[in-house]
């Protein structure tokens, strides 16, 4: 049996190209993010010394340096890889869903979260990339909700899936862990969700030919091979007599007496 493919302009030899291209870039840049952080503590780990002047100490001058530098620097091997995997998995959906809104989006969560914590953070060294992680859950999280494509819609449920946990990042778990910076990652991702959704262009979405409207009075003309035919085309099984006539009167036989019938009525 040969079932004839129907045309579909997703996926056509160019656009699968195109959305592997896309889907390459976004690895590369998940890859290269992860990478600097493993630069640092490498420069650490060769140099034999901590970058402490790289933390963000709270409402400390010496502590600016810190909103720029704190994400990335980690206090083991082991909060750095805590932290490698969700950064390169968010930083990859989101330059796959919304690179031109990831590229606005992650300075200002950097930027922001790293205020936050200046401003109202405990007095302590705060480091680590955990702050811009919650950051880019919330931004994704909410950019399905505002714009409402398929896209984005599918990688919000995925992130709500894998990382929807850190929405109590903002809660004082543990002594040692910033929630602070949680919490700021948190607002500033929303923050950037609500300015930056309408940079990139929503995705092409297909019209089947039963939701296009006709612009005139006449029947539509589609030629999808899927499509039933129109029911004025459409002949019934019994279209009942050719020329039907209406109105006329059946007159019924009249009885033929034979004289016999007539003799033996008379007898009787």
């Amino acid at each position: 049996m040969d079932i004839r493919s129907l045309p579909d302009e997703s996926f056509t030899e160019e656009a699968l190209k195109r959305d592997r291209r896309r889907f390459e870039t976004a690895l590369f840049w998940g890859a290269v993010f992860v990478g600097l952080l493993w630069l640092v503590a490498l420069a650490e780990s060769t140099a034999g010394v901590r970058f402490t002047w790289l933390s963000l100490a709270p409402r400390e001058w010496t502590g600016l340096a810190g909103i720029l530098g704190a994400p990335l620097v980690h206090g083991s091997i082991g909060h750095l890889m805590a932290n490698s995997l969700p950064t390169f998995v968010l930083i990859a959906l989101a330059m796959y869903a919304v690179p031109r809104a990831t590229f606005r989006a992650v300075p200002l969560i950097w930027l922001l979260s790293g205020v936050l914590v200046w401003l109202f953070g405990r007095e302590s060294q705060h480091i680590g990339a955990s702050g811009v992680t919650h950051g880019l859950m919330s931004f994704l999280f909410v950019l399905g909700a505002v714009r409402r494509d398929r896209v984005a819609l599918a990688i919000s449920f995925v992130v709500f899936f894998l990382y929807g946990s850190m929405v109590y990042g903002f809660l004082p778990t543990q002594p040692g862990i910033s929630f602070e910076y949680h919490g700021g990652g948190l607002v500033a991702g929303l923050m950037a969700a609500v300015l930056f959704f309408k940079l990139d262009p929503p995705p092409p979405v297909r019209l089947y030919s039963w939701e296009q409207e006709p612009e005139s009075d006449d029947l539509p003309n589609f030629d999808d091979a899927l499509e039933p035919p129109s029911p004025i085309e459409v002949k019934p099984i019994w279209d009942g007599p050719a020329t039907p006539q209406r109105g006329v009167l059946l007159r019924f036989p009249v009885e033929r007496r034979t004289e016999s019938d007539q003799t033996s009525r008379t007898l009787h």
